[in-house]
């Protein structure tokens, strides 16, 4: 079963994906993809970090663990997303012609 994202975690993002704009100025459905991975690859990248920080004695703990829960909630958003995107693919192979 994929993991589930919580109603206001959807919103949270549908109000982010509205805020960047839509059409010419604001890219299309690619371009804002393309920045959603772009945001969570970068979050994993800062989880890394934090944990290296943490590790050599220049961070506290309670920085690793929000970084990894924030690059955490991206790869299952992320992977959410993908399953969403294959489904809708299956679906319109599916259609007669």
């Amino acid at each position: 079963m994929p993991p589930t994202i919580a109603p206001v975690q959807a919103a949270a993002a549908y109000r982010a994906t509205q805020a960047q704009g839509t059409g010419a100025e604001g890219g299309d459905f690619g371009a804002t993809l393309q920045r959603a991975m772009q945001d969570a690859v970068d979050l994993g990248r800062s989880a890394d970090a934090a944990s290296t920080q943490a590790l050599l004695g220049q961070g506290s703990v309670t920085d690793v663990v929000l970084a990894v829960a924030r690059a955490e909630m991206a790869l299952q958003t992320a992977t959410t997303l993908r399953d969403k995107v294959v489904s809708a693919y299956q679906d319109v192979m599916r259609m007669p012609i």
